[in-house]
């Protein structure tokens, strides 16, 4: 994480056009919901126009000269930035891992409701913004607030089941514990340039370690609440059943979890019989560190650790490779990979039904042609 100056250098353009993204797969074009081909996957920075694309109404129109933030409810003095405003106050850059929490749906069976990503609906890229808690310390919190609610400018009608009682918009509450957190920005910088229209300009918030649906985009209010958010993205959607006493209660969907993904080979891929092949992916554990990545050749029976790539940054994913020899003789195998955190948590075999259909991080498995 790096402190940063108050930005000086020019504007950017007051509404940016749409940014192309080549070789991105289509998974809805109205709103718009792109995956990036995990396959593709070569450096831990992901280029900006290879990011995953997350959409839950069109994109609003903003202008970076009449957009404004508002920071109101239980607060001393409610506040309202300029985006030049914004840009002026103190910064902070620093990497952090989004992944929609819906990622790797298509795997699950039966086909589950939702967009049906499969491994590429996660991304690591460089952020630049002002620190949250440095904005809530300004506007002065109430001392019996308990949470942030954070609104985008993003809205529109839920028709599927569950439905929204009319148009909405796209919030998301944070506990004050979090918001706090040093590394939690509203950002207008990605890969330092200006957020293009899809990932949220003029200003955003990123969430490090939580999922995606936190990082609420094209921000416009910041809600100081003294009583927990009950809206629709916080306990119909992104929410999961958690069993106390044996009793489930929804609860919402938060940091998230340990997980490798295999990048090469990729799915059906021919491989050479014989011949040593590197297999190579990123893993990422949320507000904890990857503390290994193994690989199975033989569905799990032993597993074999794989190498990490650089060095840790925190809330970033991890590169790793493994050097497998393929048997002589030709035929299907199954490639299998599992991370571990620092605290000792494992992917799972199977997806715990009561995750819904988020948070699925089931080992994951690639079947290659030996040849």
């Amino acid at each position: 994480m790096e402190n940063m100056p108050a930005q000086a250098a020019a504007p950017p353009p007051t509404s940016p056009a749409p940014s192309p993204f080549p070789g991105l797969i289509t998974r809805e074009q109205e709103p718009l919901n792109l995956e990036l081909p995990f396959p593709t996957l070569t450096e831990p920075v992901v280029p900006t126009n290879r990011f995953f694309v997350r959409s839950h109404f069109p994109i609003p129109a903003l202008a970076a000269d009449t957009w404004q933030l508002h920071i109101e409810g239980a607060v001393h003095e409610a506040l309202t930035l300029s985006y030049d405003e914004l840009r002026q106050l103190p910064a902070t850059t620093l990497q952090a891992t989004l992944e929609c929490a819906g990622n790797g749906r298509a795997r699950l069976t039966p086909k589950s409701k939702g967009l049906l990503w499969e491994q590429g609906a996660v991304g690591n890229a460089e952020w630049t913004g002002v620190p949250l808690a440095s904005l809530l310390a300004r506007a002065g919190v109430a001392p019996d607030a308990l949470e942030v609610i954070c609104e985008g400018a993003d809205q529109g009608s839920v028709n599927d089941e569950p439905r929204a009682p009319g148009v909405i918009s796209f919030a998301r509450s944070l506990p004050l514990a979090k918001a706090n957190q040093p590394e939690v920005l509203v950002a207008y910088l990605m890969n330092g340039q200006p957020l293009p229209p899809e990932h949220g300009f003029p200003a955003r918030l990123v969430v490090p370690g939580w999922y995606g649906m936190a990082s609420v985009k094209w921000l416009t209010k910041l809600t100081v609440s003294t009583a927990p958010y009950a809206g629709y993205w916080q306990t119909l959607e992104y929410a999961y059943w958690q069993r106390s006493h044996g009793q489930p209660t929804l609860v919402p969907v938060a940091e998230m979890q340990v997980k490798a993904e295999i990048a090469r080979p990729a799915l059906h891929e021919a491989v050479p019989a014989g011949q040593p092949y590197r297999v190579f992916g990123a893993a990422w554990a949320g507000e904890s560190d990857v503390a290994s990545v193994e690989i199975s050749t033989d569905y799990g029976q032993t597993w074999q650790p794989a190498h990490l790539l650089g060095e840790a940054v925190p809330f970033a994913w991890r590169l790793w490779e493994y050097s497998w020899t393929p048997p002589a003789a030709p035929g299907r195998h199954t490639i299998q990979a599992r991370a571990t955190d620092r605290a000792g948590r494992c992917q799972p075999t199977t997806h715990d039904p009561d995750r819904r259909n988020y948070m699925i991080t089931k080992i994951a498995s690639v079947e290659v042609f030996v040849s």
